[in-house]
């Protein structure tokens, strides 16, 4: 049995927390190795919705390992708040059901504090963050000045970290005319929670190490999308931390022969958050009904979602960055009732063709969308479970998808519920 790594292969919000759980089922250990709790998955079980940020979507499943791997970026206070939420709706979680990473960097409050103060400076070219001291929790590990959850078993250590932390913050945050932490109030507030968050605390190289050796089915859980990876993404506008399956090694510990297959989750249409290139972007009436049949609302922030057609050259490039193997096709209802569909083919920038996403952030800003026309469908496709179910319409549009992008797809949702699923490859026989 294979190992599978579940990414975005647009922007985030594709759809990861329904088939995530889907996979879950079939998986021994699910892992969460990159982003915060700026990300989330919306899980519907036998009617009962669970909202996940942090925590792997496994970890609603009994007897299933959750792990929470170094590439994680963790809110402590964050954590426990959602799993005393999550325990509140009857599910337990204990260290024997959730590992956190001993290496992982932890977001503090004044990480928020410059988050915000920063994005309020920027003013009308604020990058999108959600304010939650993302970004600044990964400047700091990257810096060699992160307070990391190991630390919190000494408070000599506690002391060293925030005093080298605020050197650096508070100058800023004096910069920004804004008011600067204070150390000791830090200080006291990591001591009252350490003795909450240790008992989690483990080495996650060696669990999933001996997961492996055991030939458990682990499953990598990404956040956000690839078009948001710090590198490959539509940069400045993108997270702080990889997105792409390659990051699944070294943000849980493992090396990468351990990833036998990558499953792209890529939403029927296309999706974005917050600021940033978008070139198929509509703002009309079309766009309006694609946000509200897809209730397109962000999980963690409730944000309003940018909606616009399906642009394969984006999906393309996503999944020749991250090592794709196959897709997850969700939404595909929302398009029900749509005479004729578009998918971007190409794009045009100056008045040249282009195959691909260029890298400068003034390029990106002046692609325009090449587009073929498709005929739509009438029929309704909500809730189907096989491909005799889809209108013939609908399985012309996906053969399509599928050339364009040149990866096959390997499951298809057909609504929010775990059940409405074709399967046509199974990911986890690789």
């Amino acid at each position: 049995m294979a190992n599978v790594v579940v990414v975005g292969s647009q922007w985030g919000d594709e759809g990861k927390g329904k088939i995530v759980d889907w996979l879950s089922e079939r998986a021994d250990v699910v892992v969460r190795f990159q982003g915060g709790h700026n990300a989330g998955h919306t899980l519907v079980i036998d009617g009962v919705v669970y909202k996940l940020s942090l925590l792997p979507s496994g970890i609603v499943r009994p007897g299933k390992q959750s792990v929470i791997g170094n590439g994680v970026v963790v809110d402590p206070w964050a954590l426990l708040e959602e799993i005393e939420r999550i325990s509140a709706q009857g599910v337990a979680v204990t260290p024997d059901s959730l590992t956190v990473a001993e290496n992982v960097t932890l977001i503090l409050p004044l990480h928020g504090m410059v988050d915000r103060a920063r994005e309020a400076d920027r003013g009308d070219a604020k990058i999108g963050t959600t304010g939650r001291g993302i970004g600044p929790a990964y400047e700091d590990k990257v810096a060699r000045r992160a307070v990391r959850l190991c630390d919190l078993a000494e408070e000599s250590a506690i002391r060293e970290r925030v005093e080298a932390l605020l050197l650096h913050h508070n100058a800023l945050l004096r910069g920004l005319s804004q008011p600067e932490a204070d150390g000791e109030e830090l200080i006291a507030a990591l001591l009252e929670i350490a003795p909450k968050i240790l008992p989690f605390a483990g080495r996650v190289w060696d669990v999933l190490d001996q997961a492996d050796r055991r030939e458990q089915r682990i499953l990598f859980e990404g956040a956000q999308g690839a078009m948001l990876d710090v590198d490959h993404g539509t940069y400045p506008f993108v997270t702080s931390s990889n997105t792409v399956a390659g990051q699944a090694a070294a943000g849980s510990g493992i090396g990468p022969k351990a990833m036998n297959y990558v499953l792209g989750i890529t939403k029927a249409y296309t999706t974005r958050v917050g600021s940033g290139p978008f070139p198929t972007e509509l703002e009309d009436e079309i766009g309006q009904r694609l946000g509200e049949r897809g209730h397109e609302f962000g999980t963690v922030t409730g944000r309003r979602r940018r909606c616009g057609w399906f642009d394969a050259v984006m999906v393309r490039q996503a999944a020749k960055t991250g090592g794709i193997d196959g897709i997850a096709l969700t939404k595909l209802d929302v398009l029900d009732g749509l005479e004729t569909l578009k998918v971007c083919t190409g794009y045009r920038v100056d008045g040249e063709e282009l195959d691909y996403l260029p890298a400068l952030a003034s390029r990106q800003a002046k692609v325009e969308p090449i587009y073929e026309h498709l005929e739509g469908w009438s029929e309704s496709t909500q809730g189907a479970r096989s491909w005799a179910e889809l209108p013939a319409t609908a399985v012309k549009y996906i053969r399509r998808v599928e050339e364009l992008i040149e990866v096959p797809v390997a499951l298809l949702s057909t609504s929010p519920e775990r059940d409405d699923t074709i399967l046509v490859r199974d990911p986890f026989k690789g």
